[in-house]
């Protein structure tokens, strides 16, 4: 009894050091920093369903859904059971189509929220209606079955557990992933088409435009339809001028965003259906080097370099 209570203990001071680490990130570090961290981080939950390799989730944290910013990663499994990822306090039940719960209401469909220690709370939506816990109010351990995944959510006919971590002090959504137990390889994360848009709202694209007049622009690439980087840099000259960070989506105005030199809506990264946002950068007179890395959460990068001429 005593080795389990010490086990319990070192686990909840773990994650404890974790969720700290995740709110401070900045994805200027150094790389062996981000790397450190992104070690730390894993295992700090345990897996509110069965394992689900890295590459196959039915839809991914930060991605473009329904014309928001996906503040939850969704398992591709069906009928299967759910289990709280974390010791806590079963706060809310939801049911998906009964009541006005603000932002908990329809999307999830039938919910359970848990409580946990440092103003963390874990959301399980999209659960079967008659799987939930209405007998379970009050605390729960890790492990204990809250639900089975169902199709009661925005993704109706498909199951599937929707999974959401949220700092309700730092009013943000964590990457539910960083703090899961990693299983198996990373979606391949592809650079793409690059291209700015100057402030007049042309478009300038790097394939074709290697010269290019002096001023602010707003640089993109065309987006993936299912991988998401863990984090993007962009630099001029070998200087760091923006890197935009997905490891936690903050609240701004009532809307989530993403972090970078500067808190970016949705119309923000996602302009249109094509691209994502990478920098908001300044070309001056000369000659210059741009360069763009992306990273996945383990680390691995890629990165595409342009000569470009300001006149």
């Amino acid at each position: 009894m005593a080795f389990m209570m010490g086990r319990d203990k070192n686990r909840h001071m773990r994650r404890i050091r974790t969720v700290r680490s995740v709110r401070t990130l900045r994805f200027w570090a150094a790389a062996l920093l981000v790397a450190a961290c992104s070690s730390a981080l894993s295992g700090a939950f345990d897996w509110p369903q069965d394992e689900t390799n890295a590459d196959s989730f039915a839809s991914y944290f930060a991605q473009l859904r329904g014309g928001k910013i996906a503040s939850s990663i969704v398992f591709r499994e069906s009928s299967s059971d759910v289990r709280a990822a974390d010791n806590g306090e079963i706060t809310l039940i939801i049911g998906g189509h009964a009541g006005d719960y603000g932002w908990f209401d329809s999307p999830l469909g039938n919910a359970v929220v848990i409580a946990h220690d440092d103003k963390i709370s874990t959301v399980y939506g999209n659960l079967d209606e008659d799987s939930l816990p209405t007998y379970l109010y009050g605390s729960v351990l890790s492990g204990t079955k809250i639900g089975e995944s169902g199709n009661s959510a925005w993704h109706e006919g498909e199951g599937g557990l929707e999974f959401q971590v949220l700092d309700l002090e730092n009013k943000s959504c964590i990457n539910p992933r960083l703090l899961m137990p990693r299983v198996g390889e990373e979606l391949e994360l592809l650079i793409g088409n690059l291209s700015l848009d100057d402030r007049d709202g042309k478009t300038h694209y790097l394939l074709n435009e290697r010269n290019l007049p002096a001023g602010s622009y707003r640089l993109y690439q065309d987006r993936q339809d299912v991988a998401v980087p863990y984090k993007t840099q962009v630099a001029l000259n070998g200087l760091t001028v923006e890197s935009i960070s997905y490891d936690n989506l903050l609240e701004s105005r009532g809307a989530l965003c993403v972090q970078g030199n500067e808190k970016y809506s949705v119309k923000d990264i996602y302009p249109d259906a094509k691209r994502r946002l990478l920098s908001v950068i300044h070309l001056a007179h000369g000659h210059s080097t741009l360069s763009v890395t992306v990273s996945d959460i383990l680390g691995e990068s890629h990165q595409i370099k342009y000569n470009i001429d300001i006149e």
